[in-house]
């Protein structure tokens, strides 16, 4: 089969690999239809994740049409179109019996934090991913889903990991009607937190980022009151004023692990890879939320260590908040969402690429070129 193969840094390609075959009797292989590039993938594409070794096929977020069943596969059957959530899960442990799905204990011999996640390094697990036209499902009874008849294709997609996680970084945020919420990062997870953040009461929603296409993304999309951190001399002090000083009432890190802002923490994570992630936004949120709030943080940060200010968290009271999302435990909400029409996902999607142009695909989206805020991969396409 076709598949994106990761060669190192800055390096992928389209290889033809063997195609994937059931290994448990609860496995299932999936014809990928559609999949999509996060911004996630790019810590992975930048080096920054631990152990990503060479021929791993990335891929977290996909959809398709089921090819086999494990002879113990009872929910799923070939032909079904299912949506894949990007935490593999067992759905019996201790943490999967309480909706903790992303930190499942029995997928990832790695790992006492995360579960495990599709194409995301041996970090999580060593699952190859989506970004090809074959994908093994393990659990198929616990994790994929039906698509409902009345949802299209892009939407779905958008259901297997962006949208959900969003939702859950302003679920994270204990948002109470009228509350002030900024959100760090205008990338697809902050649109979606910034959007999501209105369903839940919010009275003001304000979004930080510095590339102006997706601040006017945000505007147009999110309906939200946007500010480029590279136009004012202090981001934290602007917040204050437009809060009467107070500070926001909520503070969601949708950036993570490469966030600009700071020459210095950016060298010493993204270039040095002293840190496990620059934590420029993290602080950010700590310092420009008022005292007492609530800082939820969905951006991804690798295991090692990062220079957040903890102190001023602590003095300030805040509640800190944070998590791999638990996806399939939005699906029911996020459906309703999606079918009243209150959230039509696909809207950000801003490319669509055949597989045989992964490298190039990746290389838009690092670099920020052409106005690219959500690439998706279309495997059948040549």
């Amino acid at each position: 089969m076709r598949a994106m193969s990761y060669r190192g840094p800055y390096k992928v390609r389209m290889e033809e690999k063997p195609e994937p075959t059931i290994e448990h009797p609860n496995d299932a292989i999936v014809r990928v239809g559609l999949a999509a590039i996060c911004g996630s993938d790019l810590h992975l594409y930048h080096g920054m994740m631990p152990d990503t070794r060479v021929g791993m096929t990335f891929g977290h977020e996909f959809i398709g049409i089921v090819d086999q069943v494990g002879p113990s596969v009872q929910h799923l059957q070939p032909g079904d179109r299912v949506m894949v959530p990007f935490n593999v899960f067992c759905g019996s442990c201790w943490f999967c019996a309480r909706g903790l799905y992303s930190n499942c204990h029995n997928v990832n011999p790695n790992a006492t934090a995360v579960g495990a996640i599709y194409g995301y390094s041996h970090t999580c697990g060593g699952y190859d991913g989506g970004q090809a036209e074959l994908v093994r499902v393990p659990f198929a009874d616990v994790g994929p889903t039906v698509i409902p008849e009345w949802m299209d294709d892009e939407d779905a997609l958008m259901l297997t990991d962006a949208l959900p996680t969003g939702y859950f970084g302003a679920q994270l945020g204990d948002i109470v009607e009228g509350d002030v919420v900024v959100v760090f990062g205008a990338g697809p997870v902050g649109l979606f937190a910034a959007k999501s953040a209105w369903l839940m009461g919010a009275g003001r929603v304000i979004v930080i980022d510095h590339l102006e296409y997706r601040l006017e993304k945000a505007r147009t999309f999110a309906h939200a009151e946007t500010y480029s951190f590279t136009e004012v001399d202090d981001v934290v002090v602007l917040l204050k004023q437009l809060t009467e000083h107070l500070g926001a009432d909520v503070a969601i890190d949708a950036v993570g692990a490469e966030a600009d802002g700071s020459f210095l923490q950016h060298v010493t994570s993204a270039k040095l890879k002293l840190q496990g992630g620059s934590p420029v936004a993290l602080n950010w949120a700590i310092d420009s939320v008022r005292k007492g709030g609530t800082v939820s943080v969905v951006g991804a940060y690798g295991p090692m260590f990062s220079a957040v200010k903890f102190g001023d968290a602590v003095n300030k009271g805040l509640t800190l908040r944070m998590n791999q999302c638990p996806v399939k435990r939005q699906w029911p909400r996020l459906f309703e969402h999606v079918r009243n029409g209150y959230l039509k996902p696909s809207e950000i999607i801003t490319h669509r690429i055949p597989l045989e142009h992964i490298a190039e695909g990746y290389h838009m989206f690092s670099a920020k070129l052409d106005g690219c805020i959500k690439p998706v991969l279309v495997p059948s396409a040549g």
